[in-house]
């Protein structure tokens, strides 16, 4: 397989049926991360709350392949509400510095469970 997953200890893991991420090539593929725990149970909190929990999700997944949001290049996010996206990009910019990876946001589009979900790509190089 051309591919393998990416995974460690410290990986929150889901129920439901997909990797925390991918390595492929020179990338790795983290799937979305939401504010879980380590087993999956969502934790219900304020949208900044659950925006750093997704991150903080993201940057153990990351750490498991050897990376960081330093080597991060894409990042698609999805709110629950278009209200938060100031708090939003106030955050981001906690996590993320210049040059900014490449970003798309989707708002509205998470239904009552969530207020925030995240996904990325990182390039690791050969």
């Amino acid at each position: 397989m051309p591919w393998k997953v990416v995974d460690g200890p410290d990986v929150p893991h889901s129920h439901l049926p997909f990797s925390p991420a991918i390595h492929a090539g020179p990338f790795v593929f983290v799937s979305g991360q939401a504010s879980v725990d380590a087993t999956g149970k969502i934790i219900s909190d304020t949208f900044e709350g659950e925006m750093r929990r997704s991150l903080e999700n993201v940057q153990k997944v990351l750490a498991a392949a050897g990376l960081g949001f330093k080597d991060v290049v894409r990042v698609t996010s999805y709110l629950g509400r278009q209200d938060d996206l100031a708090e939003y990009n106030r955050v981001y910019r906690e996590f993320f510095s210049e040059p900014y990876p490449a970003r798309s946001t989707l708002m509205g589009c998470l239904g009552t469970l969530l207020k925030f979900e995240v996904d990325v790509v990182a390039y690791r190089g050969e």
